[in-house]
């Protein structure tokens, strides 16, 4: 008995000192609040508000694909319009950028007309560069070029966004079948090219940023051409933007291989002369841009070019 009193005694001791330890051990300073606790989204990550993601699969190669839009502010109070609609290619660079983009430039009163914007990401648990390789261009490499990666695919692209990805769009959101508007930077510009003389009325306006025209021994010069022989128009608006240092030249900055401007410019100079009665072409080379820079500056043109506000 005695020796389950003394169990009992050291028991309700050690108890009793480990409760002060606990309680000193937690107990904050004389004086001082107890430290905050941080609520459980701290350290999350940053979400577009007022954005939506959507799995668009492509049938055809089994790919998952993403597509991110923004709707905007007046779709909710304007529930009888329908609105023109921007597709741009490289999503995951290109979709916040344009989207502040078209924020700001309004603050002061309507520049840009209100659209929706829809970015064309790339296939789900494939790298950027891979998917962007393959679906945005025409051909594949050329045996000399010893390319690491897949290219060529750009056709059954153009055919996944003709078969799945604009009638997903046009069937959930109130867009205007017949103000679609693709913008695409670098490969994403030669997509459009492609698209262009392939399917022109695909889309009503194209958006061509410092497109690589050099691709294939400029193989859009080529599909350019088959065009024109067999067709007298091109319905089309089109707006090009290049950066200044996009051809060879002294500086770091400038181009090391192709001459991209000069590329824009030939393009262009040979689209008017073709006297398409319905395409409308303009370009814009910009002062102290590169590749790797040219892109803001260059939406904000085209933005400008292609959905300025009504009167």
């Amino acid at each position: 008995m005695r020796r389950k009193i003394l169990a009992a005694g050291l028991t309700a001791a050690i108890l009793t000192a480990a409760c002060t330890e606990t309680a000193q051990t937690k107990a904050p300073p004389q004086g001082q609040a107890p430290p905050a606790t941080a609520p459980a989204s701290e350290g999350g990550p940053y979400v577009l508000k007022g954005t939506q993601v959507w799995t668009v699969p492509d049938p055809v190669s089994g790919r998952d694909y993403e597509v991110f839009v923004s709707l905007p502010a007046s779709y909710e109070s304007d529930p009888q319009r329908r609105y023109p609609v921007l597709y741009v290619t490289d999503a995951d660079y290109s979709f916040p950028i344009l989207r502040q983009i078209t924020r700001r430039v309004n603050l002061d009163g309507p520049v840009i007309e209100d659209f929706i914007l829809v970015g064309l990401s790339y296939a789900r648990n494939e790298g950027g560069t891979a998917s962007r390789n393959r679906d945005y261009t025409p051909i594949p490499c050329r045996p000399e070029s010893r390319c690491e990666l897949t290219h060529g695919g750009g056709g059954a692209y153009q055919a996944y966004l003709k078969d799945a990805v604009l009638p997903f769009i046009e069937g959930r959101f109130r867009a205007d079948p017949d103000a679609r508007v693709l913008l695409g930077h670098s490969y994403g510009g030669l997509l459009g090219a492609q698209i262009l003389f392939t399917d022109p009325e695909m889309f009503q306006a194209y958006v061509l940023g410092s497109p690589s025209f050099w691709f294939g021994q400029r193989h859009i010069m080529t599909m350019e051409a088959d065009y024109a022989r067999t067709h007298t128009d091109l319905p089309a608006e089109v707006f090009m933007y290049i950066g200044a240092f996009e051809t060879p030249g002294p500086t770091p900055r400038h181009a090391t291989r192709y001459d991209m401007v000069g590329d824009m410019q030939k393009m262009e100079q040979v689209l008017k002369s073709r006297n398409y009665p319905s395409l409308s072409i303009r370009s814009t080379v910009l002062p102290d841009e590169d590749h790797l820079t040219v892109a803001p500056a260059g939406f904000t043109r085209a933005l400008m070019a292609v959905l300025p506000a009504k009167p």
